[in-house]
């Protein structure tokens, strides 16, 4: 299955954008500024979360406008097996914070897309991850769980709901109710495991893909899962036990998957990732990307998000990209400024200019 028939109505800088005719790759091509990363944070809102941008909802809508928006797709199936999916998401003026979202017209929950989309993205903001804090690499994580593990959005509330629970009753001066404490414990250790669960089966999943990849033409990552507590429920609620003093003395939970880390290494070189130069790292993340893409089109619609991707590629890194992307079973949406840089895909992708929020087929 692939989305096609994109409509986006009073969206960012897109008063009302349509684009037929999708191909299993689809490349956006103009200016910088003129609405292309838009159509991809677009798309991407048919994944649970805040998109690729992860702005707030507010901030999506056309200024001037009315303060709502609205994007609408057709997830259709390959050639005439099963009906086509209508699948629509937006804010109304009068609940701006609270998105909606339709499928078929009925109402659903942002969860549900889960079940019936896998959506991936790489952006230039997520060039600094390997340098950046352990909690943007735990949000990396559960963004690419999602798409294997479609419950995985409502295991982690659950953990980040006892965790926060149990931060408060720790901060509190009189000191914590033993008896709500220990009840919570169980809470956030059963929710705790899970969450680890999904993700050390992800990073193992993401490892052994990995493996059987050559270390070129795009630098070949280790992964590692380093667990912050823990990995077993009776564990993990044992180490919670024994923290309590510790905890209320730091007023916070120091245990637990909220402190964990993904260990990358460049395995050409067995150099931590931080330690590569920038076009490694770049190398490194198009391999996640691609292998993880390869894992989430099992089963269910896959859509890969590009955003100016070709741009830090030498010809050889891009001709490779494109080789994996014909045979990742992903459909694919690539951002660029010029045409040249995708010489080798244009005949057979679905190709759209696009300039001041308009596009236009070429």
């Amino acid at each position: 299955m692939a989305l096609d028939r994109i409509l986006l109505t009073a969206f960012r800088n897109h008063a009302e954008t349509r684009l037929d005719g999708a191909r299993a790759i689809n490349l956006l091509v103009g200016e910088n500024g003129a609405g292309k990363t838009n159509v991809l944070e677009a798309i991407s809102l048919f994944a649970p979360g805040r998109g690729l941008r992860r702005a707030p909802l507010p901030d999506m809508a056309l200024a001037g406008g009315n303060g709502s928006f609205a994007v609408s797709a057709t997830l259709a199936p390959a050639g005439d097996d099963g009906e086509p999916l209508a699948l629509g998401t937006g804010i109304a003026a009068d609940r701006p914070g609270r998105r909606l979202l339709r499928i078929n017209g009925a109402n659903a929950s942002a969860t549900a897309l889960a079940e019936w989309i896998a959506m991936g993205w790489l952006t230039p903001a997520m060039d600094g991850l390997f340098m950046a804090s352990p909690g943007e690499r735990r949000r990396y994580m559960d963004r690419l769980a999602l798409a294997i593990f479609p419950d995985h959005a409502r295991v982690s509330g659950r953990f980040e709901a006892a965790l926060r629970e149990r931060n408060r009753m720790l901060a509190d001066e009189r000191g914590p109710d033993r008896g709500w404490l220990v009840a919570n414990e169980a809470q956030l250790a059963e929710a705790g495991a899970a969450l680890a669960s999904r993700r050390a089966a992800l990073v193992e999943a993401l490892a052994g893909a990995l493996a059987e990849e050559p270390d070129e033409p795009f630098a070949r990552p280790m992964l590692a899962y380093e667990a912050g507590g823990p990995l077993s429920a009776s564990d993990l609620a044992g180490a919670l036990a024994a923290s309590r003093s510790r905890d209320i003395a730091a007023r916070r939970t120091l245990t637990g998957p909220h402190r964990d880390d993904l260990a990358v290494t460049m395995a050409g070189k067995q150099a931590p990732a931080a330690q590569c130069s920038t076009g490694e790292q770049k190398a490194m993340l198009v391999a996640i990307t691609l292998a993880h893409a390869a894992l989430a089109a099992r089963g269910r619609a896959s859509v890969l998000l590009l955003d100016e991707v070709a741009a830090h590629l030498d010809p050889v890194r891009r001709e490779a990209l494109f080789e994996r992307l014909r045979a990742s079973g992903t459909q694919v949406w690539l951002t660029g400024t010029e045409p040249a840089p995708f010489e080798g895909i244009l005949v057979e992708a679905a190709c759209w200019r696009v300039s001041g929020g308009s596009v236009e087929a070429f």
